[in-house]
């Protein structure tokens, strides 16, 4: 068997060392050098390269250069995991042999959902929960106060891969989940469990191991205190798809969101509610996202915001205050802060209306988190509403993206978006003006507009 070898590799400049040190010798960077493995080629690997490409089709390399006509096209089965939203989220379900990484802030519900997932499938397939973090009697503990069935809930405590691997090929399961990727470290490296070389090398061994036998992998991972995910980036260029579990921890709503995935749509959305039995998928998301006030209130409109394959209508609200300071603060929850800041001066320069000594705040209601360009309209909207203390229509929605010159530019799937509005009683719409339908739709009346100003004339 040939022997592995181990070197230092500087993150600054790619200088190799055999040795570590704190200081690189190269380029002078302080703790830059990162552990790394070098093990040479084996004809062994090779062969087992060879028999998951042939397995796979082509998917993990070695089979050499072929047409592109003549790859044989095999169509992905997918495994539902239980949960409609997560399966939404995943593309339609699980797909054999592919690594999942789901991030987000502790007490979130990560492990919730995922004993949650392995529990249902327990039910039809081989399934193996490995824990890194907390005992069996707690994992028990869990599945039991969530009342999850628990006769075929295989579950494991271990952190070292190689162990982990060893236990996965006798059980075989068509299911496994890591609990967590910065728990685990691998007896060929030297460093502490969660340093960037043991998260890179575990994961990689893991992913190794899902494409060679088909098991399907969910890896949970801790995120940073921006929300990232911790670890290499590279963590997320090497699993097929990547999951985001959003929302406030003292809210029953939580959103997850694929921001990565190869085998379905990215940006795509699923809800959950939690309550004493665990994580529910909520099949009509914009119905919790709207507050419904009894009577108007100013700076409040409501949007429409397509995430993934559906439009979903969210309640963007706007507070605009006297400044107090000589530097106004410029508030944004759930949606980009630097575009609140253009979207204002935009304000300015196009409307005639400054806020250059006002604080403004603005808020999505529920947690969630846009993306897209379709809210600028919206937030302008809402900010001249409290601004002006003038609530606007509680039959109104409103969607477009606001370029630097005033215009207001239409998104995508601006028909979709409008028919999801009627669907909640919606009568009256502010769209740019090439999302204006061809045909009328009814009970809704469109105002399309080209220009940032015209919006606002429609509501004086």
């Amino acid at each position: 068997m040939s022997k592995v070898k181990q070197r230092y590799q500087c993150t600054a400049c790619g200088a190799i060392s055999s040795k570590w040190s704190g200081q690189c010798a190269d380029c002078g960077e302080w703790n830059t050098l990162e552990e790394s493995l070098v093990a040479p080629a084996s004809t062994t690997n090779s062969a087992t390269a060879a028999a998951t490409n042939a397995r796979y089709g082509g998917y993990a390399g070695g089979s050499g250069i072929t047409n592109a006509s003549d790859v044989a096209m095999v169509e992905q089965a997918r495994i539902g995991t239980g949960l409609t939203e997560l399966d939404r989220v995943l593309g339609g379900g699980l797909v054999s042999g592919s690594v999942t990484l789901l991030g987000g802030d502790p007490g979130i519900g990560k492990s919730t959902l995922l004993i949650q997932s392995l529990a249902h499938l327990s039910l039809q397939h081989r399934v193996l929960y490995i824990t890194g973090e907390e005992s069996l009697q707690q994992v028990t503990l869990r599945a039991r106060r969530l009342g999850l069935p628990e006769q075929n809930l295989r579950l494991l405590a271990e952190t070292q891969v190689e162990a982990i691997l060893s236990h996965a090929s006798q059980e075989k399961p068509d299911v496994m989940v890591i609990d967590s990727i910065q728990t685990m470290y691998t007896e060929l490296l030297s460093s502490a469990p969660g340093a960037v070389a043991q998260v890179r090398e575990s994961a990689a061994r893991l992913v190794r191991y899902a494409k060679q036998t088909g098991t399907s992998i969910f890896l949970v991972g801790h995120v940073t205190k921006e929300g990232a995910l911790a670890g290499p980036r590279v963590l997320e260029h090497m699993v097929d798809t990547v999951l985001y579990f959003e929302g406030d921890p003292g809210s029953r709503y939580r959103v997850i969101r694929a921001v990565k995935n190869r085998f379905g749509a990215v940006n795509e959305l699923g809800v959950f509610a939690m309550d004493e039995s665990g994580l529910k998928a909520v099949k009509n998301p914009s119905a919790i996202f709207l507050s419904r006030h009894p009577e108007p209130v100013s700076g409040s409109v409501i949007m429409v915001t397509r995430e993934g394959t559906r439009p979903m209508l969210v309640e963007a609200q706007a507070l605009v205050d006297t400044s107090h300071s000589g530097s106004p603060r410029r508030v944004s929850l759930g949606l980009e802060q630097n575009r609140l800041s253009m979207l204002l001066a935009v304000l300015h320069r196009h409307a005639g209306i400054a806020m250059f000594d006002q604080d403004v705040y603005v808020n999505v209601v529920g947690g969630v988190r846009i993306s897209e360009t379709a809210a600028d309209l919206p937030v302008l909207l809402a900010a001249l509403s409290s601004f002006r203390t003038r609530p606007l229509p509680s039959d109104l929605v409103v969607f477009g993206e606001v370029g630097l010159a005033g215009e207001v530019r239409p998104v995508a799937n601006g028909e979709e978006r409008l028919q999801e509005s009627v669907k909640h009683g919606f009568k009256r719409a502010i769209v740019p003006a090439g999302n204006t339908p061809k045909k009328a739709i009814k009970g809704l009346h469109v105002d399309g507009i080209h220009r940032l100003h015209e919006a606002l004339d429609l509501l004086d």
